[in-house]
């Protein structure tokens, strides 16, 4: 690896506005020409409009699975942050690369790429997989139709690695998460004769109301997990909207939710619940004075939690190359309950905290990316000697 290849790789990968609203593709066409510069052959694998597409590469022998090395590329925005230094442009002081993505999460990315040239200056016994995926910050979209392809492949990887900031902490696990959205849909009607309307506001705040019950039953200490911070389920409404005026009795309502669900409990319970009540209790009521009073339920994102066993060969791999056999937990998402459920085991480990991460200022420090650098190279010896940890 040349001297601090992922330092000035992650200044080229900073300098593109990949924010999830956006296209990806021209971050994609600079990885995968960089890649060609090596001979790696890649694989695009694009979204239904053709805007933004994952990449799949293959260093080593193809007749067998190996360790995929996973980051997504998509940033969450900067509008309304109050930055002081240029986002989009890699700046460097007092030991810190700033810049939006630095350490969520292109710092791995780029470490991961200047690793390429000591991939392949060995022959590998087993394979490294390269999977950089588009809008995972919106709920772990991409990531999904490379899943698909990969599972009709006869050597799937055996295991994966993402690079989410944990310090370059070893981490087995995380919650999963179900976002919803509720339309209520009323009657409006003056104000002075507000019994005859049916006040949308009011019955979207007895389902927030009730979305506030289930959370302090999930909270009971029979429920918890104390891998996890907090180490229960959590329910949370994040965002409403309704009403026009004072004077009118609202006819719409609107908020969204979501449940931070511990490995191993079913999210949909919660939506269940809160639905059931829905149309058991107020559904009745608001129809005895408007018949056509609904409420609608739409699903925004899911994916699945994470709880790797620390025995497990990704587990014994990740504590090797990491140096510490102490495991934690982390409290965001990551794709990675994605890719236990396709049957891949997957461990996570990556420079940088998102204590930094989605703020103004984001930044990772050269000591964190130096860190990956010698962690990726740790891998590859592995990797040579044929997975053996």
């Amino acid at each position: 690896m040349s001297e601090f290849a992922s330092r000035d790789l992650l200044r080229q990968l900073i300098g593109f506005a990949t924010v999830s609203r956006d296209s990806n593709l021209a971050l994609i066409d600079f990885i995968r020409d960089y890649l060609a510069g090596y001979g790696v052959e890649c694989e695009l694998f694009f979204n239904e409009e053709g805007t933004k597409a994952n990449l799949f590469a293959t260093l080593g022998p193809r007749d067998r699975g190996g360790v995929m090395l996973s980051g997504h590329t998509d940033v969450v925005p900067v509008d309304g942050q109050a930055w002081t230094v240029e986002p989009f442009r890699l700046s460097e002081r007092h030991g810190r690369l700033y810049g939006r993505g630095t350490a969520d999460m292109k710092g791995f990315i780029a470490s991961v790429l200047a690793a390429v040239p000591a991939f392949l200056a060995q022959p590998l016994a087993v394979p490294v997989h390269l999977a950089f995926s588009y809008d995972e910050e919106v709920g772990c979209l991409g990531v999904r139709s490379l899943l698909d392809a990969l599972a009709q492949r006869p050597h799937p990887p055996r295991l994966c690695l993402i690079g989410e900031p944990t310090e370059l902490k070893p981490v087995l696990g995380h919650k999963g998460k179900l976002a919803m959205r509720c339309q209520v849909h009323g009657a409006a009607c003056h104000s002075a004769y507000a019994p005859q309307g049916v006040n949308a506001i009011e019955y979207a705040a007895r389902l927030i109301g009730k979305l506030g019950e289930i959370g302090e039953t999930l909270a009971h200490p029979q429920a918890h997990d104390p891998r996890f911070d907090p180490p229960f389920s959590t329910v949370q409404t994040g965002v409403i909207t309704g009403g026009q005026a004072l004077n009118i009795v609202p006819e719409h309502c609107q908020f969204d939710f979501e449940v931070r669900a511990l490995p191993g409990f079913d999210a949909c319970s919660v939506a269940e619940r809160v639905q059931a009540y829905a149309e058991g209790e107020l559904l009745p009521r608001m129809r005895v004075v408007s018949p056509a009073s609904r409420i609608d339920w739409q699903p925004l994102s899911a994916y699945p939690g994470l709880a790797t066993p620390a025995d497990s060969e990704a587990a014994r791999l990740l504590a090797s190359i990491s140096g510490c056999e102490a495991f934690g937990t982390v409290a965001f998402g990551t794709e990675g309950g994605l890719f236990d459920q396709a049957g891949i085991p997957t461990v996570v480990c990556g420079p940088g905290s998102m204590e930094q991460g989605h703020k103004p200022d984001e930044f990772v420090s050269i000591e964190q990316l130096r860190g990956c650098d010698a962690m990726l190279l740790r891998l590859r010896d592995h990797l040579v000697r044929g997975l053996t940890a």
